[in-house]
């Protein structure tokens, strides 16, 4: 049994069929086919059988997706542990887009503490959060609380509750009217980061929560991008109200007096259980929580990036995913 095989089953067993396991490693069909092949001769189990237009895993499959998933993810982390014995520590940090772009003031005023620690960003949706810190892709996530039936294995604590407002230029149609409905949004261009929305955290949860389907939205390379562009007067923009301080003290920017909003929003830190989780990481964790670690979330702004952490590239044994205690600001 090698590492190969074990991971190709174990796209296989997630993703529901050989095509998308190929397509996901950059590899031929047939290529997936041997390895599990090999792997059913060895343990004497089909491990999974065809039902409709998908697959069915024996309960011998399922007993090996689980451990597969658990033996890729320590190879991965004792990876990544080898390397760093020689030096600093690597935290692997998954965070949705909009938050990746907010962590920036987080994450420097943590190396300025823990000096000897390497911090690597990848953005991903809030729905992966679970599987990321699971396969150990990520060592710690910043964003929504993984999905209710996953938190027996990851430890989740709150470290900021945010108010969303939506934004516009003064010179914006509706930036005189009062009490505006959500539905009258639908027609108006919405302004946001880069693609797919995330229905777990920002404009996405937004038009979750109201049921609000925009026609027309514009996406930009960041969240920053598209706060200019609703400056310029080119649409409208849901973002963190204290980002826009400044703009909306000088009305560069306006906020719209939309019925429910601000949105309130509550981010979250988590890794796996205490015995699974990186030293590294409970403390960046544990760090996300303090006073110190507020008020440098509350001070930066939008698109401020980090100088001591950078995007994740590199290779693994996983192709990468693309990527509050009190009231805060």
């Amino acid at each position: 049994m090698t590492l190969a095989q074990l991971q190709s089953f174990v796209l296989v067993a997630r993703l529901g069929s050989v095509k998308a396991a190929a397509a996901e490693l950059e590899v031929t069909e047939p290529a997936v086919s041997v390895a599990v092949g090999a792997l059913r001769r060895e343990l004497g189990d089909e491990l999974f059988v065809r039902a409709g237009r998908g697959i069915a895993l024996t309960p011998g499959g399922r007993r090996l997706a689980a451990l597969g998933a658990e033996i890729l993810g320590l190879a991965e982390q004792a990876r990544r542990s080898v390397a760093a014995a020689g030096g600093q520590a690597r935290i692997e940090i998954a965070a949705t887009g909009v938050v990746a772009e907010h962590l920036g003031p987080l994450l420097d005023a943590f190396t300025t503490r823990e000096a000897a620690v390497e911090l690597a960003v990848e953005p991903a949706p809030g729905a992966a959060f679970a599987d990321l810190l699971d396969q150990r892709r990520a060592d710690i996530t910043f964003g929504p609380r993984p999905a209710l039936d996953r938190l027996a294995t990851i430890a989740t604590v709150p470290f900021l509750r945010c108010r969303r407002v939506i934004v516009a230029s003064p010179a914006h149609p509706l930036a005189r009217r009062r009490s505006i409905p959500p539905a009258a949004l639908e027609r108006e261009r919405w302004l946001v980061g880069p693609p797919p929305i995330d229905p777990t955290t920002g404009a996405g949860l937004w038009f979750a929560r109201t049921g609000v389907a925009p026609r027309d939205v514009g996406a930009y390379s960041s969240h920053a991008a598209a706060l200019a562009a609703a400056g310029a007067g080119e649409g409208i923009a849901l973002t963190l109200s204290h980002s826009v301080h400044d703009e909306l003290r000088r009305r560069s920017l306006v906020a719209l007096d939309v019925r429910g909003t601000p949105l309130v929003e509550l981010w979250h830190a988590s890794t796996l259980g205490l015995d699974r989780a990186p030293p590294a990481a409970l403390a960046l964790q544990r760090f996300a929580t303090t006073a110190e670690a507020m008020q440098a979330m509350s001070a930066g702004r939008v698109g401020t990036a980090s100088a001591r952490a950078r995007p994740a590239v590199h290779v693994t044994l996983w192709r990468s995913v693309g990527g509050r205690p009190s009231e805060g600001p």
